[in-house]
């Protein structure tokens, strides 16, 4: 099996770039490093563990995807797996472990991914906390205060849950019914953010080759260079996969800056 899918395709309906799109996909699945930053005020020695634990957990989480994807393949033809992730692997499970092991085996990769749900949502937690204690964001005020039994951002909690609450009401609106409720605006909000994530990331990497005198030239010029490339790529290859959704993202991303600078302006302490 696994031979005969590594020699063979498959035909399945793809869009006209399938390279970019599986890009964007693949992206989505590690985009979650960035929401680790929001924790490093409790890690010992961030400048140092942060980012050993974001390069060495990437690579341990890549090799662990490989492993996982050459199993799939060595078990379900192609045709099922691109029929969908969930029933491939569900498939694959029973036939290697039996129809009780599988069901087990998909538990565990169930649970997974609600350990991955409970990192995100740890990360708007301490997101609006974050910038509340820096005296920014609104009614840094309000949410900067620790309740002190269980030593948690509770403000900003509510906050966060409310925020993420909304979106996934949006996408089960906009991905998940069979007539959207948005109409032209509806937008895979899971990858779609990319197009903006990356595009902020070059102006930061561009003061930091301005700015960071202290670094060698390697991590100062050759790094941040590399990594705008990669950037401007990340933001094509988004534009090719979801093509004229990005539009219609970007006037709602425009307009819910637009709303919270509004937002930050009217609630700054005087």
């Amino acid at each position: 099996m696994l031979i005969t899918n590594f020699t063979s395709g498959v035909i399945a309906d793809v869009s006209n770039n399938p390279l970019f799109t599986a890009l964007v996909a693949t992206s989505f699945a590690y985009e979650g490093w960035i929401i680790a930053t929001s924790i490093n005020a409790e890690l010992r020695d961030a400048k140092r563990n942060l980012p050993l634990a974001l390069t060495f957990g990437t690579m341990f989480v890549a090799l662990i995807y490989i492993f996982y994807y050459i199993g799939l393949a060595g078990a379900v033809p192609n045709s099922v797996v691109m029929q969908g992730g969930e029933t491939g692997a569900k498939i694959a499970f029973s036939t290697l472990f039996s129809k009780l092991g599988g069901t087990i085996l998909f538990v565990v990769v169930v649970i997974s991914c609600l350990g991955t749900l409970n990192g995100l949502m740890m990360g708007c937690v301490r997101g609006f906390y974050s910038l509340a204690a820096r005296n920014m964001g609104p009614r840094p005020d309000i949410y900067q205060s620790i309740d002190e039994k269980t030593n948690m951002p509770a403000n900003a909690a509510i906050l966060g849950g409310l925020l993420s609450g909304i979106w996934l009401l949006y996408f089960y609106g906009a991905n998940l019914t069979p007539v959207s409720w948005f109409g032209p605006f509806s937008f895979d909000s899971s990858e779609l953010p990319i197009v903006t994530i990356y595009a902020m990331y070059i102006p930061i990497l561009i003061m930091m080759m301005k700015k960071e005198r202290s670094l060698n030239t390697f991590k100062r010029f050759v790094m941040p260079v590399l990594a705008i490339c990669a950037c401007l790529f990340m933001v094509v290859a988004a534009y090719y996969a979801h093509g004229q959704a990005v539009f219609y993202y970007l006037i709602i991303f425009a307009v819910i800056m637009a709303i919270g600078m509004i937002v930050n302006k009217n609630t700054q302490p005087q």
